[in-house]
């Protein structure tokens, strides 16, 4: 046992961080140590007290309390107190006993606690070497950064943030369909390339009813401290430079487009990586660009690392999917008349890829197809494929990649080549369209939404609000009735419709429901929601405007009331989408009124009958909307029966087509879906 004195200078070995202590008492079989660095005092049995004795030897530089050092010559133990005596600065002698030494000395290198006598025991290395060991493979591990997600692992998700996260400075557009978990993407590649240093500042730029949902995904899902900024946290910042404070910002777009000032300390922050959520918001033409796509492309020429999620990269047509990525290489994506030269290719050298991938083999016309897009210097690798190797198979393939159409930059899962996705069920209402909007004016009654036309007549007052009389409300309060135990979301196209919608339930039959549209504050909309997502408490209808078809995830309801439908295919399958998504437990039950002998009726064939968009995701709903949209648009309003079925009829099989299309290239290895990719590997 050692010997202990009052007045001897001892170290902890396990707080080594509270400098030299002191002795103070010996109290039977406990041991009362000071340490004046701190201000601390600890109590240790005397037996087992985790103390090591500091004794410095000569040669040694020692710091007196007051500051002066000494280098010691020798060193005397007197009663069992050491006393140093040597030279001070001024070659001096001096004597130093260790009651005086400096209380802040702190051995922090391995040489000096060995010098000093500081050894740990052997059990205590071996944990630390193990520890460290684990570590160290924990870093090197394939699953790093993406493991740690509080989600349920999907084989598309963790692929594409893998292959994402793992480049220096990625630059992608994430356009997996509606329900596929875009955000889930982001989100891995974030923690990825935060957690293996390949950024360290990041910056999210979202929609602004979004942005507390990217909250409380980013914080719940991925354990990353977010902050959001808006303008009071910007303007109460006592920062010079308010973005300068954190490494992950959240950001909604709007406000930052009417701040110049928070512009310019966004630009001054400097940032690694940009996301930007619902991309396709960002609106440009050759002649002309949206404030809000302008501040994304001067943010994108200076961030190395840029991400742009979109589920509907074409939704405003190729002009659109052109300009998303021209923000992420405008060196490759510089001509929009090129760009759809080229685009009119794609096609055949798909097909050609993808018979490749499911025989092994290239016919003779698949054959001549790579040969015309690659050339001379494809031919070698087309002549060993030709002789069966499998290894030019697979460097054809990365070849094309590189090469072909968005190559690496565009990233689109579909729902053909992804499983785990509930059926859907369609419930129509034909509805007989009152006299009240048979009376409108010539064009107003033939309208898609006759219940804003009506409102806004200057003659309507107060008492003859249009719930009371269209039928469309009375089926809905049956229908809730009936659907009493079950969530059930309603989504419209207008602000206005939404708010008289949650009036008549309210005042009519007292169905206590929860109210999302555009007007409303971030806050309140995250508190409609989750007044909705209450099971016990809360409201049973959500009623939405079409502001609730973006980014919201109500996957725990299955029931959706479609109360008017939107004028682009595209839309309808985001509305679907908020229900319809990975993890949904039970069948989608879609509920579809509408007014006979209208223009609601006829978008819902063309909807049904033509694309099939409410069973089944429609992908060609933008390519078949540009084909036939002159003449479906009059035809709707006030269009021939016959010429109507004459267009049905045309555009049906031109659907079935596209789609079959669509789902061969969903397999392609240029669209990254797992299944391809896979195929690859294993070449």
């Amino acid at each position: 046992m050692a010997q202990y004195e009052p007045g001897q200078r001892w170290i902890s070995d396990s707080e080594a961080e509270l400098g030299l202590g002191t002795v103070l008492m010996l109290d039977g079989r406990m041991l009362t140590v000071l340490y004046p660095a701190t201000g601390e005092t600890r109590q240790y049995a005397l037996r087992n007290a985790p103390l090591t004795r500091v004794r410095f030897s000569p040669g040694d530089e020692i710091t007196h309390f007051e500051g002066w050092k000494l280098t010691v010559q020798e060193v005397e133990d007197v009663d069992g107190l050491l006393v140093y005596h040597g030279l001070n600065a001024q070659h001096e002698s001096v004597t130093l006993p260790e009651t005086q030494l400096s209380n802040f000395i702190q051995f922090r290198l391995a040489s000096d606690r060995l010098f000093a006598g500081q050894i740990d025991p052997l059990p205590w290395f071996a944990l630390r070497y193990h520890t460290l060991d684990y570590t160290s493979r924990q870093l090197q591990s394939s699953l790093w950064g993406l493991g740690g997600v509080r989600a349920q692992p999907i084989a598309h998700q963790l692929h594409i943030a893998r292959e994402v996260a793992d480049r220096i400075a990625p630059r992608v557009l994430l356009a997996d369909e509606v329900g596929l978990g875009k955000t889930i993407e982001a989100g891995l590649v974030i923690h990825r390339q935060l957690l293996s240093g390949r950024a360290n500042r990041v910056l999210i730029l979202v929609p602004e009813n979004l942005q507390h949902q990217w909250l409380v995904e980013m914080r719940r899902r991925f354990n990353l401290d977010v902050a959001l900024f808006d303008e009071e946290r910007f303007i109460e910042s006592d920062a010079s430079n308010p973005f300068e404070d954190c490494q992950l910002a959240l950001v909604a777009l709007e406000w930052l487009c009417e701040d110049e000032k928070a512009q310019d300390a966004l630009f001054a922050a400097g940032w690694d990586l940009l996301v930007v959520d619902e991309a396709h918001h960002l609106v440009w033409h050759p002649e002309h660009a949206s404030d809000e796509y302008a501040l994304v492309e001067q943010l994108a020429g200076v961030i190395p690392g840029v991400l742009l999620l979109t589920a509907t990269p074409e939704q405003l047509g190729q002009d659109s999917h052109f300009a998303r990525l021209r923000l992420l290489d405008p060196n490759r994506f510089h001509d929009l008349a090129a760009f759809r030269a080229e685009s009119a290719n794609y096609k055949p050298i798909a097909e050609a890829v993808q018979e490749l991938l499911d025989k092994g083999r290239l016919s003779d016309a698949a054959h001549q197809t790579i040969h015309n897009f690659l050339g001379n210097d494809g031919e070698a690798l087309l002549g060993a494929v030709s002789d069966g190797d499998i290894q030019a198979s697979a460097r054809l393939v990365r070849e094309l990649l590189d090469r072909h159409g968005t190559g690496r930059l565009l990233f689109r899962n579909t729902r053909a080549a992804v499983q785990g996705f509930p059926d859907r069920e369609l419930h129509p209402y034909p509805l007989a369209s009152p006299d009240e909007y048979m009376e409108l004016p010539i064009g107003e009654h033939a309208d898609l939404y006759p219940e804003v036309s009506y409102q806004a007549q200057p003659d309507v007052d107060e008492e003859q609000r249009w719930w009371k009389f269209d039928p469309r409300v009375e089926w809905l309060i049956d229908t809730l009735k009936m659907l009493k135990k079950f969530k059930v979301l309603v989504i419209c196209a207008h602000a206005e419709t939404a708010m008289d919608l949650e009036d008549a339930l309210r005042v009519r039959k007292g169905i206590p429901a929860s109210v999302f549209h555009e007007g409303m504050s971030i806050l309140e909309r995250d508190r409609a929601a989750a007044y909705f997502a209450d099971e016990e408490f809360g409201a049973q209808v959500l009623i939405c405007s079409e502001i609730g078809s973006e980014g919201r995830n109500f996957q725990f309801a299955h029931h959706l009331v479609l109360f008017d439908l939107p004028a682009h295919p595209d839309l309808l399958e985001q509305r679907i989408g908020r229900l319809d998504r990975i993890g949904q437990k039970h069948r989608i039950q879609l509920h579809v009124p509408y007014l006979e002998n209208s223009p609601q009726e006829r978008l819902f064939q063309w909807y049904h009958q033509a694309l099939n968009a409410f069973l089944a995701t429609c992908p060609t709903g933008n390519a078949l909307q540009h084909q036939f949209g002159s003449r479906l648009l009059p035809l709707l309003e006030s269009g021939d029966e016959g010429e109507w079925r004459a267009l049905v009829d045309e555009a049906t099989p031109s659907a079935c087509a596209l789609r079959a299309s669509c789902t061969r290239a969903a397999t392609a290895c240029w669209n990254s879906t797992p299944a391809v990719l896979e195929k690859a590997k294993r070449w």
